[in-house]
């Protein structure tokens, strides 16, 4: 079985995802999830994604 490393393959990935969520916490002072339980937590991070998906579409 042949072995491939990391640096061997090609990137997948052609964007850093890091500055979404230093914008999401820097610029729209988001610092906790205001509700509890893993399943609110979900639905309050989508919401956080769609709304920082609209504000990339319309600038």
């Amino acid at each position: 079985m042949a072995v491939i490393w990391c640096d061997q393959t090609p990137k997948k990935r052609c964007f850093d995802v890091e500055p979404v969520f230093g914008n999401i916490k820097q610029n729209h002072g988001f610092r906790r999830f205001m509700l509890r339980g893993e399943k609110k937590v979900e639905i309050e991070w989508r919401l956080l994604a769609i709304a920082q998906n609209l504000r990339k579409k319309t600038a």
